[in-house]
């Protein structure tokens, strides 16, 4: 391309500026080669002509495209130059406020001056595990990528940070370190990564310091190697440190401090443990008060004197310790207040002996005062003969005062450091490590002393390091690609170190000027001009003999050298070290003696060399064992030799303005340290070569547009990209073809945007011609047919005007006609209508009259039937009165009568016994007598009808005679009638004439009345209308706020439920991550230790940990006296002794046997009763046998007994009574109440007998059972027996004496015994008759009650009386069910509890029948057993398992730990969780504890064990929760709680837990399902993670909508070969199709399912969200477009999966946003309003992030204005917005496990074989 095509009209150009360093301008008109000039316009529209020279052709520097301006790396640029380079760094800190860019391998970091949210945890793990070059530039993707090299090619790393002094260097070394800390942690319980970070506040503290240009600046350097093991843990770490600046602890320039360790000291002097080192305020001291001011504007020294101790105290520094450390330091200022007093001579000087502070000194520091005193003003000259003691000038003994201070604290330093890497060395194995260098920048001041030279020579040192680096790295790129390779010309700077660290260079001749006795610096600096003055980085000033000047790879550097041999040199006299090392105080001899007994550079303390392997070189003499520019130049080449064996990464941090202005941006200084830090060499280095450079897919994406249709249509993007350069670059060296890549020249990018914007601009052009054409067609359109319109409506209206008058016309003649004809028919209607009211006036008239004598008849004949009816009732009444009298007396006398009979037959019992038997038959009767009476109610209303029809016979024939009778006297009585009707006509007249005045008055009333109640009724409308909107307005009003409070109430309240649960669930989570890691730690353990035969403890370690935890559920009501004792054991007999449950339980045992003897003698009473009824006769043969038997059973039964309950309840009960009696004297000797103790001995002792008394009962009781079954097995003998008692066998046998006595006591102990069942006996008489008296009193009342009811219904009416005795039996039958229900409900209680203990019972009948069994013989033993076992029926599966103690092992193995989920497809959902609540019902139903705890204790240790074993696991993650969830639900369905048994079927409620409360348990398996949760969406997490940003940002779902910008060195598909690791939309719907799928087949809750997509959506969302605030180059219109059409894919999705419900598209509502966000218009003050209301799930950070990050793909597209930006945060400042600027991704939302029973009955669930459970038997 020719300079003609290039330097065109408004082709955009730099041009140099003094003020900004470079200024843009716009060309007016096209440059021609040859011409002398360019004709310009700067950007305030002012127009300059540029001169160019002629011989150099060098023409102003091209700027690049807009659409390039602002790239996150410099080498994405096509134009690198200068001007370039600032103007991108400007852009990016100001207007978008990133102080982080790349330039190739540089990360360029700009100090912004102020705090920046880009710091926190969640900037950290968004950054690790991210390619360097997916994410926007940050120290956080450095490290992440050094990191990622160690790991990856296993090779140590280092991170080199340099620029100057308050550039920020400090800074980014500490967060790169921050960085490793926490992404890799430590390797064990260490907490070396806490230690690594509580290093930099003590090195902050002693070794940075205020400086005119930073207020923290670090005056040394250092070099931290962090190191890691195998696994990439931080095992340990390792400090180097460089050159300390020692002069700044005796001087100090103007606005400057000392070391903040000294303002640290100073600010905590009060402290009473610091009253000791006699410390005032800083101002009081020479050495802190030289700069002036002594504290730093928003620096707390105290607060930070706290911290620095803090960190002393972590890394190990022992209190003793860092009390001496701070005496020293107290010394040390202590010493620069020293008073010296010169001599009259000048030649000597003193100290007064007073000195306060020297005293302090000698006494901080443990040394002699008086030999302190001496050697400070005097000196010893040791020659080859003598030796001799000099005085000293005034101005020798302060330097040699100031000298000793800088040794001191130079020791102290040293000491510091080495106790430090102490604190961090590990004794493990490193395998690697990354170095984080912290070191100076090139300096140059107006002063460049010693320090200076030698910081400039280390930055020379790792320029020319860096310069190979890059050229390296350039290298390797073009041979990987195969392109063709020239050498490329570089800067090197090895003639410059050469001259400083070559033989006879600059520190050679220093090192042999300080050998010189009388050496100067002027000699020096001679020797300087005589050697270097031909070499071409070296000059001599013209006006100076004393300076020289070094040409540096960044600039020109002018030494002074004054000073530079005496700091060189570092001589501090022997003597006063001499008298230091003989300190009483050990650490600070052993300082001095390290020093001069080692010969390490600690000696000066520019450097602390922990490397033991080092050499020593020898010392020319005592003074001058090693020089610092010596030491510094071995130092430095060790780090050499570190970095040059390490992969490097370069920081460069750039310093924007000296007066630390928040982002504020100085191109002067920028500039000047962009060409110090080798940022522009790197440029040069690219620029030189092919700085542009990209992939042929990325390529052919940006550009096929300038590809003709045919090539797109090919296969090959290569062939296609090579064809279309070819075709537009014509020089084929402006690019290369390499094999994944190509290359370009510089400009040639900005050449192929030009051609593509043209591309763009005509295709632009042409559309727009199309689309306007168009709008004027249409617009044409819509015009004409307006017309028409017009037209037609306009026509229409004349029509309609015509046809409206021609109507009105024909109207006026019909209404004339209509008036006429209605006038004449009002004349007519008038005459008619009074005609005809003259003739009904007289007609109504003579009607009336009669009418009125026939009712005045009438009404006298109503009169006399009245008052005879009344005579004749008054009569009735009277008689019935009396009648009812006499018999309400004589009845009350004959039920005196039979009342009194009653009462005397009540008393006995015969009467009651038959009215119990009576009353049961009294309903039958009673609705026998409802019946009769029913039949005789239809008989009686027959007859009343009879009589009815008869009665109106009757009336019917006298009424026919009635006329008849007045038919013949109506002749006589004619004139009289005549005359009643005419007065009758004549009142008739009288009262229409008063009537018509009424109706006058009444009419007129009446009109005034509505007129009245109209008004009134309108008012009222009128009230009424304005109520109704009052009381609207007042509902409306009441309404919005009621539930805007219930609202605001709601959210609240569900805010602190969810935050509550979230604690609660992080705490369960924390302790699952505590108990994971102990269990890792004790594994770590078992490897190393190695001992054969160990094995490792179960994990039980969890909630389940120990029986304290959790005690053992309470057993059933009824109680076991076993229990009771085993209790006693397991508490202690001196604690149970005092525990009144034991006898409470002795006695409730006491209970049940005697209630069991009844039982018993019931029994045998009805089996007695049967045998007399079968067999009334025995023969006397059997009783012989008969009588063995019951021998042989009672002697077993009582043997057994004794042995298994006797013994154990004596042994007890003594151990008791000793322990209650040993508790009660020593009660008695402590208190002197001894009568509690003994009372509560006689209780037991008198139990104890009463329970050995029911035992024998019990025995006799059974002897008689087994007896009466013998009896009836032998009445089936043909020979019955009639006598047996005069037969007995036994009575013929000789007696023993003591068989005699053992029988009398046997019967003495029968004889109590049936005295005490006579006893028992009465007492039951006397009960069962107070309870028929009872009985008696209740009926009597009944009785009363029925007759006072009986009274009542005789008095009514017989429909009456029967409905209501009706209602009465109902009411009476319906008390006694209720009354009969409850007792049945009592009884099936008691019954469950009687078979419970009849259960138990059997089963130690049936062990004490089988242990008798085995002691007899064969014969005897078949016998017995055919005799006492219990026949059991068989039964129906009860949905219980039955399990023996020793399969429990079996069965937890074979049910969770062997087992996997595909064994059970096909099977019922949960099917384990049902097994196992089947057999915990089982433990519950034989009412064993033990075994309810150790199988649930069992069962949720080994669900822990298998999924820590399958913690990566989906599917056995899902099927454990969905287990553990249905067996918590199972407890909760079955616990017999009524809240959770609602749903329950009659069958399942048969099958709850009957003796135990499993509440804990529940608890327990809730925390278990909360981890296994936890777990669950960590492992789903895992499997996304990779998946999200590829899928939701990179991914092209809609093909051709995203372009692709220009990148950099570091472009994201350098990370990617091939499209390796990328994922579209599809493959997470699969993902997530695959968790659905095993969830629901698993049988999870849904409501779980949709909690847990409801997390996953989060987990995108804030994925998504972060990723999109940190890169640049995914912030554009595009990226909105493909974000909302997945995000309404994955809607899609869940709608189709009916998820839409949980919550996860609210979730997602801040991608959504920023997605809208993207794509709204960003111009006006509207469009910032529409931006602020939509936005609302964005915070205004998070917003104004995504504006600055808004970058157009093509030149149409606008950037958004700063003023924008400004506008927008102006309108949000109200926002109360969280401070992070990313998501926490981490975040879990509190899972909720609600209650979800089971419709599945245990007795239907079938187990399959596969699961090997054979051992479990069905109850």
């Amino acid at each position: 391309m020719s300079v003609g095509e290039l330097y065109s009209q408004y082709t955009r150009v730099w041009i140099p500026d003094p003020d900004e360093v470079w200024r843009s301008a716009e060309l007016t008109k096209d440059y021609k080669e040859g011409e002398k000039s360019l004709q310009l316009r700067l950007e305030d529209e002012t127009v300059q002509e540029y001169p160019i020279d002629v011989q150099s052709n060098q023409l102003p520097f091209l700027r690049n495209p807009d659409i390039l301006v602002g790239e996150n790396d410099l080498t994405a640029l096509s134009y690198l130059h200068e001007p370039a380079v600032l103007h991108n760094l400007k852009v990016r800190f100001l207007e978008s406020n990133h102080i982080y860019t790349y330039c190739g391998i540089v990360l360029v970091a700009i100090n912004p001056y102020e705090q920046l949210p880009i710091y926190g945890q969640d900037v950290i793990y968004a950054y690790s595990g991210q390619n360097m070059g997916d994410m926007d530039p940050h120290i956080f993707a450095v490290a992440e990528e050094a990191y990622k090299q160690m790991a990856r090619d296993e090779k140590n790393q280092s991170i080199i940070v340099s620029g100057e002094s308050g550039a920020g260097k400090t800074v980014s070394a500490k967060y790169a370190m921050r960085y490793f800390a926490t992404v890799s942690g430590s390797a064990g319980d260490t907490n070396i990564e806490e230690r690594v970070l509580a290093s930099s506040p003590i090195m902050e503290a002693i070794g940075n310091a205020k400086t005119t240009r930073n207020d923290n600046s670090s005056r040394f350097g250092k070099y931290i190697q962090i190191g890691f093991d195998k696994r990439y843990h931080i095992i340990g770490a390792n400090m180097r440190t460089y050159l300390l600046e020692k002069s700044r602890v005796v001087f100090q320039a103007e606005d400057e401090r000392n070391y903040h360790i000294f303002y640290q000291l100073c600010a905590a002097a009060s402290l009473p443990e610091f009253k000791e080192l006699a410390l005032t305020c800083a101002e009081d001291f020479f050495y802190t008060s030289q700069g002036g001011d002594t504290s730093i504007e928003g620096v707390d020294d105290a607060e930070d004197f706290e911290k620095t101790r803090q960190a002393f105290t972590l890394l190990g520094v022992r209190e003793s310790h860092q009390i001496s450390i701070f005496k020293i330091i107290a010394s040390i200022l202590h010493l620069g207040n020293v008073e010296i007093q010169a001599e009259r001579d000048g030649e000597s000087c003193s100290i007064s002996p007073k000195d306060e502070h020297l005293s302090n000194f000698c006494q901080l520091l443990g040394v002699e005062h008086g030999q302190m005193e001496h050697w400070l003003c005097h000196r010893k000259l040791v020659t080859t003969s003598e030796t001799y003691v000099k005085t000293m000038s005034l101005q020798q003994v302060v330097n040699a005062r100031n000298a000793l201070a800088k040794h001191i604290y130079a020791q102290l330093f040293g000491w510091i450091v080495a106790h430090i890497n102490k604190a961090l060395h590990t004794s493990l194995k490193q395998h690697s490590f990354i170095g984080v260098l912290d070191i100076y920048g090139f300096e140059t001041f107006e002063v460049n002393s010693f320090e200076q030279f030698c910081i400039n020579y280390a930055n020379e040192k790792l320029q020319q390091q860096f310069n190979s680096h890059v050229f390296k790295l350039e290298q390797e790129e073009y041979m990987k690609e195969q392109i063709p390779w020239t050498l490329i010309d570089f800067y090197d700077n090895q003639p410059c170190i050469d001259l400083i660290e070559a033989k006879l260079g600059i520190l050679d001749l220093l090192d042999e000027e300080c050998k010189v006795p009388k050496g100067t610096d002027q000699n020096w600096a001679q020797k300087l001009y005589d050697r270097h003055s031909s070499s071409q980085h070296f000059q001599k000033p013209r006006m100076s003999n004393t300076a020289f000047i070094v040409v540096h790879f960044a600039d020109k550097v002018e030494y002074l050298s004054d000073g530079f041999l005496e700091k060189n040199r570092d001589t501090v006299y022997e003597e006063q070290i001499n008298i230091l090392k003989a300190s009483k105080f050990p650490l600070v001899a052993d300082l001095f003696h390290e020093d001069g007994d080692s010969a390490p550079a600690t000696a000066t303390s520019s450097k602390v060399n922990v490397r033991s392997a080092r050499t020593p070189l020898k010392a020319s003499n005592k003074e001058h064992k090693k020089t610092v520019g010596h030491q510094f130049r071995t130092s430095l080449h060790l780090l050499m030799e570190t970095l040059n064996a390490t992969t490097p990464h370069y920081v460069r941090c750039i310093k924007p303005n000296d007066e630390k202005l928040p982002f504020h941006f100085d191109p002067k200084r920028a500039v000047q340290q962009l060409r110090a830090c080798g940022v522009l060499e790197t440029i040069r280095i690219s620029a030189a070569g092919y700085p542009s450079r990209w992939a042929y897919h990325d390529f052919f994406n940006r550009y096929r547009v300038l590809i003709r249709k045919r090539e797109l249509a090919g296969a090959d993007k290569k062939a296609a990209c090579r064809s279309v350069l070819e075709s537009l670059v014509k020089d084929p060296d402006k690019f290369q073809f390499g094999r994944t890549k190509i290359f370009f020249r510089a400009g040639q990018v900005a050449y192929l945007e030009k051609l593509r914007a043209d591309k763009f601009r005509a295709a632009t052009i042409m559309i727009q011609k199309t689309v306007r054409g168009w709008l004027q067609k249409v617009k044409y359109r819509r015009l004409r047919a307006a017309t028409l319109t017009l037209q037609r409506y306009c026509r229409g209206l004349l029509a309609r005007r015509l046809a409206t008058h021609m109507r009105r016309t024909r109207a006026a003649m019909v209404l004339q006609k209509q008036c006429r004809m209605r006038r004449a028919r009002r004349a007519y209607q008038r005459v008619r209508r009074a005609a005809i009211v003259i003739q009904a006036f007289a007609r109504g008239m003579f009607v009336r009259r009669i009418y009125h004598q026939v009712l005045r008849e009438h009404k006298a004949t109503i009169i006399q039937k009245h008052v005879r009816g009344w005579m004749a009732r008054r009569r009735f009444q009277r008689l019935r009165g009396a009648a009812i009298v006499m018999q309400c007396a004589f009845r009350r006398l004959k039920a005196k009568r039979e009342l009194k009979a009653l009462k005397i037959e009540a008393r006995s019992a015969e009467h009651l016994k038959r009215l119990n038997v009576g009353m049961e038959n009294k309903v039958v009767q009673l609705q026998r007598k409802i019946d009769d009476q029913n039949k005789e109610f239809k008989t009686l209303s027959e007859q009343l009808l009879a009589v009815t029809t008869t009665h109106a016979m009757e009336v019917e024939k006298l009424k026919k005679e009635l006329a008849y009778y007045q038919q013949s006297q109506g002749e006589d009585s004619t004139l009289q009638l005549q005359e009643e009707v005419e007065s009758l006509r004549a009142e008739l007249q009288r009262a229409h004439s008063e009537r018509k005045v009424l109706e006058d008055a009444h009419t007129r009333e009446k009109d005034e009345l509505r007129k009245r109640v109209t008004d009134l009724e309108q008012e009222n409308a009128l009230l009424k209308d304005e109520k109704e909107q009052l009381n609207k307005q007042i509902l409306c009003r009441s309404k919005d706020e009621s539930a805007q409070n219930s609202v605001q109430e709601n959210l609240l309240m569900k805010k602190e439920l969810e935050e509550e649960r979230s604690r609660y669930q992080n705490l369960v989570k924390e302790y699952s991550r505590l108990e994971q890691r102990y269990d890792n730690l004790r594994d770590e353990m078992t490897i190393v230790k190695q001992t054969p035969g160990h094995r490792r403890n179960p994990s039980n370690q969890s909630s389940l940990e120990s029986d304290s935890n959790y005690p053992s559920i309470s057993t059933s009501e009824v109680g076991d006296t076993e229990d009771a004792l085993q209790q006693v054991e397991e508490i202690g007999l001196e604690k149970a002794a005092m525990d009144m449950t034991v006898f409470l339980k002795l006695q409730k045992r006491v209970r049940e046997l005697e209630q069991e003897r009844k039982k018993l003698q019931v029994q045998l009473e009805k089996r007695e009763q049967q045998d007399g009824k079968k067999v009334p006769v025995e023969q006397p043969k059997n009783n012989l046998d008969l009588d063995q038997d019951v021998d042989l059973a009672y002697n077993s039964l009582k043997r057994q007994e004794l042995e298994s309950e006797n013994k154990k309840l004596k042994n007890e009960l003594n151990e008791l009574r000793k322990a209650v009696a040993d508790q009660a004297s020593e009660h008695t000797a402590a208190h002197g109440a001894p009568d509690g103790y003994s009372l509560l001995l006689n209780q037991l002792r008198l139990a104890h007998e009463e329970l050995e008394v029911r035992k024998e009962e019990v025995l006799i009781l059974r002897t008689q059972i087994v007896s009466s079954d013998q009896r009836r097995l032998a009445g089936r003998s043909p020979e019955p027996s009639i006598n047996a008692r005069t037969s007995w066998p036994n009575s013929e046998k000789h007696v023993d004496q003591e068989d005699a006595i053992e029988a009398y006591h046997g019967v003495c102990q029968t004889n109590q015994l049936l005295e005490a069942q006579l006893q028992a006996q009465s007492r039951e008489h006397e009960e069962e008759v107070e309870g028929l008296k009872a009985q008696v009193e209740a009926l009597r009342e009944e009785m009363d009650r029925q007759q006072q009811t009986f009274c009542q219904t005789l008095l009514l009416s017989p429909e009456a009386q029967v409905e209501f005795g009706v209602q009465q039996e109902i009411s009476r039958l319906t008390n006694e069910n209720l009354d009969l229900k409850e007792l049945v409900e009592k009884l099936e209680k008691n019954e469950r509890k009687l078979k419970k203990q009849l259960k138990i019972y059997m089963k130690k009948v049936q062990d004490l029948e089988a242990a008798q069994a085995l002691a007899q013989s064969e014969k005897k033993r078949h016998e017995l057993n055919r005799q006492v076992t219990v026949q059991r029926k068989e039964k129906d599966f009860q949905g219980m398992l039955e399990y023996h103690k020793e399969d429990e092992a079996l069965l937890v193995r074979n049910l969770v730990t062997d087992l996997k989920p595909q064994t059970l497809a096909g099977t019922v959902p949960c099917l384990p969780a049902y097994i196992l609540y089947m057999c915990i019902r089982y433990a519950d139903y034989v009412n064993d504890d033990l075994k309810v705890h150790s199988l649930l204790t069992s069962t949720i240790n080994g669900i822990k064990r298998v999924l820590k074993k399958h913690n990566d696991d989906f599917e056995m993650t899902s099927f454990w929760l969905s287990n553990t969830c249905r067996l918590l639900h199972c407890l909760k369905q079955y616990s017999g709680d009524e809240g959770f048994m609602t749903q329950n079927t009659a069958k399942q409620n048969e099958h709850c837990l009957k003796n135990f409360d499993l509440t804990e348990y529940r608890q327990v398996l809730s925390d278990l399902s909360i981890q296994i949760y936890q777990q669950l969406i960590k492992i789903a997490e895992g499997l996304l993670q990779p998946m999200i940003v590829s899928a939701m940002l990179e991914n092209e779902s809609i093909q051709g909508l995203s372009g692709v910008k220009p990148t950099g060195y570091r472009k994201r598909s350098s990370s990617m070969v091939d499209g390796e690791n990328s994922y579209s939309l599809d493959a997470v719907i699969r993902q997530m199709n695959s968790f659905h799928t095993v969830m629901c087949d698993q049988g999870l809750d849904p409501e779980i399912i949709l909690q847990v997509f409801k997390q996953l959506f989060y987990m995108i969302n804030a994925m998504t969200l972060n990723n999109l605030l940190l890169r640049k180059d995914i912030c554009s219109w595009s990226t909105g477009m493909q974000l909302r059409y997945n995000i309404s894919q994955l809607e899609e999705w869940l709608r189709g999966r009916n998820l839409h419900q949980s919550g996860a598209v609210e979730t997602m509502e801040p991608l959504i946003q920023a997605a809208q966000l993207l794509q709204l218009k960003k111009k006006s003050p509207e469009d910032a309003e529409a931006i602020c209301s939509l936005c609302s799930s964005l915070s205004t950070q998070q917003i104004v992030k995504i504006l600055n990050l808004y970058t157009p793909l093509n030149e149409f597209e606008e950037r958004v204005t700063v003023a924008f930006i400004r506008t927008i945060q102006a309108q949000l400042q109200d926002r109360n917005d969280p401070p992070q600027l990313l998501l926490d991704f981490k975040h879990m939302f509190p899972v909720l496990f609600p209650f979800n029973p089971s419709s599945l009955t245990m007795d239907s669930i079938h187990i399959p074989a596969c699961l090997n459970l054979e051992f479990l038997n069905q109850v």
